[in-house]
């Protein structure tokens, strides 16, 4: 029997030897796809997608790379805070100059309270930064426990007492202070203890909404009972937050939103001062004398600061025209006075903190810290776009302040608090504390030096006396 050669791809394929490759597929071969008309390709492509990457908290493309160091993350969040605390000093000290005066007779009185408590929280964020992760993990259950008690206290007689119908403030030894700005911080590590503990078992409800839901619901359930549904708002965006971050499906996202709306109406309804707001919010006209006075003044604020604004202090809307012009309605008076310009570039330090965050969320593999930052993020973030969307006329007043910027001792304490939390886990991050460690040492050697070229020169000018000569 004779041995034939197999035959080649050629003849199996039906082609002549000898014949030019046709460039026809194969019978059952799938056609390469296309590239779409106007898709970027090549280098431009790889480019987009690493800035893209960057934006959400990836490294840093192109030149961009040798600024990107284990500080760099640590370094830009608290630069971001840093600024956003000192705009906030300078607009208060601004926008509450003529209240102040009429109160208390000194134009700084509210001012220089908020710059005792910016220095207190400033403090309280250095020492947190320091405070090694474990123990914020190990102090969530007593951080829930004295949120509890401490918001338990605005319904006890002699200590808390309303505000514009909400009983969400306390009164001890002469101070005045909110707790559900400490619960906030309570559920932050509750949220994030919980999750990280439960993450295997994140596609089962009963096994995570239950002890979540044993820390968040007192002390959402007694903010509640003091009918201050703003804060309602931001504590639930809080824990929405920490919930998407922690990788929980998004079917029970999509359970929560009939829920979550249903006890908004109930909570609505229940209050004709609320029920009133959100009629005149939906009204087609708007009440310039009566509910809708706030809103329209706020909107006047911002239409009359143009692109560069009225400069610092020349707000019109400050005197007396606009309520709580150095709190809930701040941003109103930054964009009469810093114009569309300014109030756009706090509105990009917001940005440059949420990202700096998104980078400590991505590199961390601690899930404790991802779902932690991943909650203070969205309390921060979360907040700053409730209270510029109610200026801005797109949701009716509900009372929520502006983070690290208006007027109020308690909510800029805690919030700088929990924002030294995220530093320490920035500084928990792959070499983040060699480099700071290496930083400070090379600061130091730096001012050594300059001290010390400075002492040589100030000897070298002085006159030799007449007998040393």
């Amino acid at each position: 029997m004779a041995l034939t050669r197999p035959p080649g791809p050629r003849a199996a394929s039906g082609a002549a030897p000898g014949a030019a490759p046709s460039s026809r597929p194969a019978a059952g071969a799938r056609p390469a796809a296309a590239r779409p008309a106007g898709a970027p390709a090549g280098e431009r492509g790889r480019r987009l997608r690493a800035a893209a990457d960057a934006l959400l908290g990836g490294p840093l493309p192109g030149r961009l790379a040798r600024w990107d160091t284990p500080t760099t993350t640590y370094t830009v969040l608290q630069g971001a805070v840093l600024l956003l605390v000192g705009v906030g000093l300078v607009m208060v000290l601004s926008s509450s100059s003529v209240e102040s005066l009429a109160d208390s007779g000194s134009s700084y009185a509210v001012g220089a309270g908020q710059a005792v408590f910016a220095a207190v929280g400033l403090v309280a964020m250095a020492v947190a930064a320091r405070v090694p992760v474990g123990v914020w993990r190990r102090a969530a259950p007593a951080a829930v426990v004295a949120a509890v008690a401490l918001q338990a206290l605005v319904f006890v007689p002699g200590i808390g007492y309303g505000v514009y119908g909400n009983r969400n403030w306390i009164l001890v030894g002469g101070f005045s202070a909110q707790p559900s700005e400490v619960g906030k911080v309570a559920l932050v590590l509750w949220c994030a203890a919980v999750l990280a503990r439960k993450r295997r078992s994140l596609h089962r409800l009963a096994q995570w909404a239950v002890p979540v839901g044993l820390g968040a619901g007192p002390v959402i359930g007694l903010v509640l009972l003091g009918r201050d549904l703003g804060t309602v708002l931001v504590l639930l965006v809080l824990v929405a937050g920490a919930v998407f971050v922690a990788g929980v499906p998004l079917r029970f996202f999509l359970l929560a939103v009939p829920v979550g709306a249903a006890a908004v109406a109930a909570f609505v309804l229940t209050s004709s001062n609320r029920m009133g707001r959100v009629a005149e919010f939906l009204s087609e006209g708007t009440d310039a004398q009566g509910l809708g006075y706030q809103t329209q003044h706020g909107l006047w604020a911002l239409a009359s600061g143009g692109w560069t604004g009225l400069g610092l202090g020349g707000s019109r809307q400050k005197w007396n025209w606009l309520p709580e012009a150095h709190n809930d309605f701040i941003f109103a008076i930054i964009g009469e006075e810093l114009g569309l310009l300014g109030a756009v570039a706090v509105l990009a330090l917001f940005v440059v903190l949420a990202w700096s965050c998104a980078r400590v969320v991505r590199r961390s593999e601690d899930p404790f810290v991802q779902v932690l930052v991943g909650a203070v993020v969205a309390w921060v973030i979360g907040q700053m776009a409730i209270n510029v969307a109610v200026v801005l006329g797109l949701l009716p007043v509900i009372g929520v302040p502006l983070p690290l910027i208006s007027a109020g001792g308690s909510a800029l304490v805690c919030t700088l608090f929990a924002l030294g939390i995220v530093q320490a886990c920035a500084r928990s991050l792959p070499g983040a504390r060699a480099g700071l460690r290496r930083r400070r040492r090379l600061l130091r050697r730096s001012v050594r030096g300059a001290v010390g070229r400075s002492v040589q020169r100030s000897l070298a000018v002085v006159p030799l006396p007449r007998s040393a000569r």
